[in-house]
C-alpha cells in the first residue's frame, strides 16, 4: 500500500529508523514544501501505520511540519496494518500489550531524532498512541496532543514537562465522562488544555464508524494552532 500511495503522488515515503535496542523499524515520513515550522511524530492507533495514519502524516506535512509516524509494532511484527473490525482490534490490543509503553516511548524518541533538523518536535497520538504521546510529554518533555488516550489513566500521576493538549469525545464508551474529569483534576495547574466534542471514540478517523467530521475538523484546527504556538 505504501508503493500505491507514492504512485498516487503522495508526499510521503517509507524509511527505516533506529528503534529501541538497536532494532530498526519502519516509518512513514513526509516533508513540507519550504522550510518546516517544526516537526511532528504521529503515534499510531493499535491498527498500525496504515493508510489512515499515512494520510495524517501527509496532512501535517501539508500544514508545514516535517512529520513522521514510526511503525512501533515492528518491534514485535513487521508491517502491521489492521482493519477497523473485531479481529483487528483483538490483534492490535495483543500487539500493544506485547510491545509495552516503554518501548513505544523509545520509538517516539527515535522518530523525533530522525527529523531533528526540523527544529522542536511534538508528538500527536491517537487512541493507544494518544497515551504514548502523553508519555512523550511527561517523560521526553515533548509538546504533545493526546486524542482520546484512555490508557493514560494509570499515568496521571506523571506531570507534563511541556504543553499538552487533549481531545475527548463525550459519547466515547471507552472513556466515560468520569475518566475525562479525572484527567481535568490530575492536570489542574499544569500547561494542559482539555477539549470535549459531541462525538464517540476515534472521531478523527474517517475510516471508522465513529468518525465525526465537524469534531475532527475543529480538533485539527486546535491541534495546528497548538503546534504553531509551541514549535
Amino acid at each position: 500500500m505504501m508503493a500505491a500511495d507514492q504512485a498516487e503522488g503522495a508526499m510521503g515515503e517509507a524509511i527505516r529508523i533506529a528503534g529501541a535496542g538497536m532494532h530498526c523499524i519502519g516509518a512513514w515520513r513526509a516533508r513540507p514544501q519550504g522550510r518546516a515550522l517544526g516537526g511532528v511524530v504521529v503515534v499510531q492507533e493499535i491498527f498500525g501505520v496504515n493508510a489512515h495514519i499515512r494520510a495524517v502524516v501527509e496532512d501535517f506535512a501539508q500544514a508545514g511540519f516535517e512529520t513522521i509516524a514510526p511503525a512501533l509494532f515492528d518491534h514485535v511484527e513487521d508491517g502491521v496494518e489492521l482493519d477497523y473490525d473485531e479481529p483487528g482490534v483483538a490483534r492490535g490490543r495483543a500487539l500493544a500489550a506485547e510491545l509495552g509503553f516503554e518501548r513505544a516511548v523509545a520509538g517516539v524518541a527515535a522518530a523525533a531524532e530522525a527529523i531533528a533538523s526540523a527544529g522542536r518536535i511534538a508528538a500527536v497520538g491517537y487512541c493507544w498512541g494518544g497515551t504514548v504521546a502523553f508519555l512523550a510529554c511527561t517523560r521526553l518533555a515533548m509538546p504533545a496532543v493526546d486524542y482520546y488516550g484512555g490508557r493514560s489513566l494509570p499515568f496521571l500521576g506523571e506531570r507534563p514537562r511541556a504543553p499538552l493538549l487533549l481531545h475527548f469525545g463525550e459519547r466515547d464508551p471507552l472513556i466515560p465522562p468520569e475518566d475525562v474529569e479525572r484527567h481535568r483534576q490530575a492536570l489542574a495547574g499544569t500547561d494542559a488544555t482539555i477539549h470535549v466534542y459531541p462525538a464517540g471514540h476515534g472521531f478523527n478517523c474517517d475510516r471508522r464508524a465513529d468518525h465525526e467530521p465537524a469534531s475532527a475538523a475543529l480538533a485539527r484546527d486546535r491541534t495546528l494552532d497548538f503546534l504553531r504556538r509551541h514549535l
